[in-house]
């Protein structure tokens, strides 16, 4: 079995877009290191991309990080996508519903397109 992913949190600005890029698990654990940079980037206008192509594992305190980034963001007029690229932490999103709420893409690129 493979080691998991190592947990590690980015944050920078790129094609006018607040990217935060997430590796390892997503959990009661490390939720707070996701939420810090997310929260930080909101505000009017704010578009927000974050990058979940390295995540192996996201719990429900995980989704409910981006279910009050969402808020947060559309209450400022701004707009939060995700990057999904692993089908397990996708089936997390899509059996909760979020994925038709928040735009989700298989590519960085895509996500940054305008």
């Amino acid at each position: 079995m493979a080691e998991p992913a190592p947990f590690a949190v980015s944050a920078a600005d790129r094609a006018g877009a607040r990217v935060i890029t997430v590796s390892g698990e997503v959990d009661a654990h490390t939720a707070e290191h996701v939420r810090t940079p997310i929260e930080a980037a909101v505000g009017p206008g704010a578009r927000v991309v974050v990058d979940l192509s390295d995540v192996t594992f996201m719990d429900s305190t995980g989704l409910g990080i981006f279910v009050i980034a969402f808020k947060h963001l559309r209450e400022q007029e701004g707009s939060l996508d995700l990057v999904i690229t692993s089908p397990r932490v996708l089936k997390v999103f899509s059996l909760t519903g979020l994925d038709v709420v928040i735009p989700i893409h298989d590519a960085l690129e895509t996500a940054l397109a305008p």
